[in-house]
């Protein structure tokens, strides 16, 4: 996706050991122009998969996530890092470690939002170790789920997270494929849109 590859280049800042900080416009200040044009485009993606429900992790997965929820007319469940109390004693967890943060980080989701049988769409920000995902994936699968697909904004191509979740034989799309990231630079897959 063009755009999304142009802010990388113009406001994307590679910090090293494979961390891309995009703060201006996905992490922490957030580009609603943007995540609504990525919202479309994975509308366009998964159009035909049958979601029922998008799955994604707090907090960076949950812009691009509305926003494909919008164009797709489905609802978004985040997995939550800490559980408030407001939700129920018995939830589904799993631990996932964070790249960015060097810690395992919990994924919390309440059973009122993720059920038998429902066909789930998991949209977030990165796929790079492809563990964070996989912890959705584990997620969706003890609430008896199936996970119908994949997409993140962007693919570090170069930690191997596809070849972890290539065995779940859905459909995976990234807006945007980062195939090195080594001297300070940020090459990206031509062959994108």
């Amino acid at each position: 996706m063009q755009l999304l590859k142009d802010r990388i280049r113009s406001q994307g800042k590679n910090l090293g050991n494979g961390i891309l900080k995009v703060d201006r416009f996905i992490n922490h200040q957030v580009d609603p122009t943007l995540m609504d044009a990525c919202g479309a485009e994975f509308a366009r993606l998964f159009k035909d998969v049958g979601a029922e429900k998008i799955l994604t992790a707090e907090i960076s997965g949950i812009a691009p996530a509305i926003m494909a929820g919008k164009y797709l007319d489905l609802p978004v469940v985040y997995a939550r890092k800490t559980k408030p109390i407001t939700m129920p004693s018995e939830v589904y967890i799993t631990v996932a470690p964070s790249h960015t943060k060097g810690t395992n980080t919990e994924l919390i989701v309440s059973p009122e939002y993720l059920g038998r049988g429902e066909r789930i769409l998991i949209i977030d920000d990165f796929l790079a170790s492809g563990a964070t995902i996989a912890g959705l994936v584990r997620l969706a699968e003890v609430a008896g789920a199936q996970v119908i697909g994949i997409g993140t904004l962007v693919e570090k191509t170069f930690e191997g997270g596809r070849d972890l979740l290539t065995p779940l034989g859905v459909p995976i799309h990234s807006l945007v494929s980062i195939t090195n990231m080594d001297d300070g630079q940020i090459v990206f897959d031509e062959g994108d849109s």
